[in-house]
């Protein structure tokens, strides 16, 4: 099947369809309005002219969405709609036929709202392929249309260019970013002989290539195939209506047959089906779906259409990319450390001042932090930047440099204690250099949302029973993130195309839901049931292939989403089976003469008004995701968040005064430790004091009373009680001219203590309480 063939033809009918029934709905409005105003007028002939005109308007559309369904294998409600006009206009009930005519109209004119498709054509992924490639010939360097590259062909990567064809690196070292296909933000070098795919970024000096494979048997053309492919799996979504209609058709023919069978009347028959006429079915479904739509909209989770609002409310397996959709997606400083006789801060200082004006991303994350811990940062002077290497230059008259160590420098005791934690914590490690001599190491790390644990639990609480990742990273940081959150599952190292099948052999267990950011992910998005972009720093194709894209960069919406699916469908089927129960009770008095076809429309439209208003419910708002915050309590959120960034060089300084003191217990150690204490008490505790007295007070209403932050009240007095200790230790030494042997263990002890649970402390608040404000 040519499935390419097929999107523009679904695309046409939408096109088609958003046209035809407003235009239906405005018919069948003025037909029914101007047969009222005929009949007020005494005009009984004109008024029947105009109802009939409006039911025949409806008619005609209606069979061809009879016959449209019956080719799809299924009948619809539309069967019975199509039945009641018929029979309105063979025993003259032109007003009952103008009143199903517009109630028909109405709900497929809310239906349409509902399942407005956007195209799943990946533009962006397209837009990314090269069309030409950089080929070196005898006489030069010639720019060739991508298809004439082949086998064997020396090309030239110029920095910022798309990988055009797969290859083999010709040079010395490729810097590369291979972010559209791994997901994975940190650049990678690839030296000579080593394999390069299309579709990474040169985030280096040009290269040679010697290409592998041609165009079309690339990399990333597969992707491309791949997400076209997964895309026309799937298959449209049958109406919920629908659904509901495959018993309620043939009871309602049922009734109607042994009506005109019993009593001999026709119009008994036509007055059964009027009543029948599924309107609860076509106008409840559809307005409580749109209504959750539009609800979910205002969260900022744009929402394609009803059927992948509906099949997000049944998902059971939800599948998650890591980076850029658990984690932030930018690496974060996770640690500094200082050679013996530096501190923490200057090394973070000449490291951030070296970076200002690199555009690596581990530079800008350097810089980052140290802004935000104000540090003063100095303007350097004879930059250069070697591509993989790092940068080097003079700051404050030293020469300083920032990078990549060679494996055949020198490590002391303390580097190789660096490189064991870099290891231990899947983090990248940036050495810094003053006069030739290691002064420390920034340690950097793409860290967890503060809203994933939090949003994770929510998703098993709403009925999520399968929690899986999917990722390129290597396995063991993904198998860290995963243990944290508790997922179920990990898949690490995968390749697009990997996880299009991960992702289809969930499918055949339950309805999945993928989640995802990056060029890499759109097959697998557009593979799932249900695929949701993390649109606001996301790639374009990841949106364009997704169902559900969040527009701002927050996790936790994905657990509003669901909630609100799983409202909305609940409320639909409750307005559905709600409205047919009064449907059935009003098809038997029908049945028994009680209801003429007249009075059984007007009869009918009473039950449309109480399954509508019920299927608005779907408007309201849910407080049970996003507790409601007060102005002030969300104010106090910002504020000590930001604290929180600002205290990291007090975490640091803490860890560093412990490693000293296992080091060298002198009196560099003992005025490490003074320093420390010095930061504990003027600005740790009155944080933490303030968090107490101010903070969590604040949120006690939103989160059910003063026990909820019980747990993170007693870390403040463990906090304070370590420091107190730490305080003690240091009078001691002043008593005794220094630290006493006997004084060590304890002391440092206390001090890696107060490390892990400062840590564990600022994450947990981060994790439980900062993660509420937007």
């Amino acid at each position: 099947m040519d499935h390419t063939a097929a999107r523009p033809s679904r695309l046409t009918t939408a096109v088609v369809s958003l046209r035809l029934e407003p235009l239906l709905l405005v018919l069948t409005a003025v037909a029914l309005a101007g047969g009222g105003i005929a009949w007020l007028a005494d005009a009984r002939g004109l008024a029947d002219l105009f109802w009939a005109l409006g039911t025949v308007a409806a008619v005609v559309p209606a069979i061809g969405w009879v016959l449209a369904a019956l080719r799809r294998g299924h009948a619809g409600v539309d069967l019975i709609a199509v039945l009641a006009l018929g029979g309105t206009l063979a025993v003259g009930e032109y007003l009952a036929g103008a009143l199903i005519a517009l109630m028909l109209a109405t709900g497929r004119t809310l239906e349409a709202a509902a399942q407005r498709r956007a195209s799943h054509d990946l533009h962006a992924l397209l837009e990314h392929a090269p069309r030409s490639a950089h080929r070196r010939t005898d006489t030069g360097v010639a720019t060739v249309p991508l298809g004439e590259v082949a086998v064997g062909d020396l090309l030239v990567v110029r920095p910022g260019d798309v990988v055009p064809v797969d290859g083999r690196v010709e040079s010395t070292v490729a810097v590369l970013d291979e972010s559209v296909l791994t997901g994975e933000p940190l650049q990678v070098e690839r030296v000579r002989g080593e394999g390069v795919r299309s579709g990474v970024v040169n985030a280096g000096g040009a290269f040679e290539l010697r290409a592998t494979a041609t165009e079309h048997d690339s990399t990333y053309a597969g992707i491309v195939r791949l997400a076209q492919q997964a895309g026309a799996e799937s298959a449209p979504v049958v109406r919920l209506a629908d659904r509901y209609a495959v018993w309620f058709l043939p009871l309602s023919l049922i009734v109607a047959g042994l009506a005109w069978l019993i009593s001999g009347s026709a119009v008994r028959a036509v007055a059964v089906l009027v009543v029948a006429t599924p309107c609860p079915l076509l106008l409840a479904a559809p307005i409580a779906i749109v209504s959750g739509l539009s609800r979910a909209s205002r969260l900022g989770v744009v929402i394609r259409d009803g059927s992948a609002l509906e099949n997000l409310g049944r998902a059971r397996t939800l599948l998650l990319d890591k980076t850029g959709t658990l984690t932030r997606g930018r690496p974060r400083v996770l640690d500094v450390t200082a050679a013996p006789g530096v501190k923490p801060a200057e090394v973070l200082r000449l490291a951030a001042s070296l970076d200002q004006y690199s555009p690596h991303v581990l530079a800008q994350a350097i810089v980052d932090t140290a802004r935000e811990r104000k540090l003063g940062l100095s303007v350097p002077t004879d930059v250069t930047e070697e591509p993989g290497r790092g940068a080097t230059g003079t700051v404050d008259g030293r020469h300083v440099s920032i990078g990549r160590l060679g494996p055949e420098a020198a490590r002391p005791t303390w580097a190789k204690a660096v490189d064991n934690r870099a290891l231990l914590d899947g983090a990248a490690v940036a050495w810094l250099t003053r006069d030739a001599q290691l002064a420390g190491a920034v340690l950097l790390r793409d860290p967890l949302r503060h809203d994933a644990p939090r949003t994770l639990r929510h998703l098993r609480a709403a009925g999520i029973e399968r929690l899986l990742m999917l990722t390129g990273d290597r396995a063991a940081p993904a198998r860290e993130v995963a243990a944290v959150l508790g997922l179920d599952d990990v898949r690490a190292e995968l390749a697009p195309a990997d996880k299009v099948t991960a992702v289809r052999d969930e499918r055949e267990r339950a309805v999945t839901v993928m989640v995802g950011d990056g060029v890499n992910d759109a097959p697998a998005l557009a593979a799932a049931d249900v695929g949701v972009a993390m649109g606001a720093r996301g790639s374009t194709a990841s949106s364009e292939a997704a169902d559900i894209v969040l527009t701002t960069d927050r996790l936790d919406r994905l657990a509003d989403a669901v909630t609100i699916a799983q409202r909305s469908r609940r409320i639909a089927v409750q307005s559905a089976l709600g409205g047919m129960l009064m449907s059935l009770a009003a098809m038997a008095a029908a049945a028994g003469g009680l209801l003429p076809p007249a009075v059984g429309a007007l009869l009918q439209e009473g039950i449309d008004v109480a399954v509508i208003l019920n299927a608005l419910r779907a408007l309201r708002v849910d407080q049970a995701v996003h507790p409601a915050l007060t102005p002030a309590a969300e104010a106090l959120i910002h504020r000590f968040a930001a604290e929180h960034d600002d205290l990291q060089d007090v975490l640091d300084a803490v860890r560093d005064a412990a490693d000293r003191l296992s080091d060298t217990p002198g009196p560099n150690a003992l005025a490490a430790v003074e320093e420390t204490h010095h930061l504990l008490t003027e600005r740790l505790l009155p944080h933490e004091h303030a968090e107490e007295h101010q903070l969590y007070p604040a949120l006690a209403p939103t989160l059910g009373g003063p026990e909820a932050t019980a747990t993170m009240s007693r870390a403040h007095t463990e906090i304070e009680r370590l420091s107190r200790r730490v305080a003690t230790h240091l009078q001691l030494a002043h008593a005794d001219g220094g630290l006493a042997p006997e004084q060590l263990d304890d002391l440092r002890a206390c001090l890696y203590g107060l490390n892990t649970v400062l840590r564990l402390h600022f994450t947990q608040e981060e994790e439980n309480y900062f993660s509420l404000a937007p």
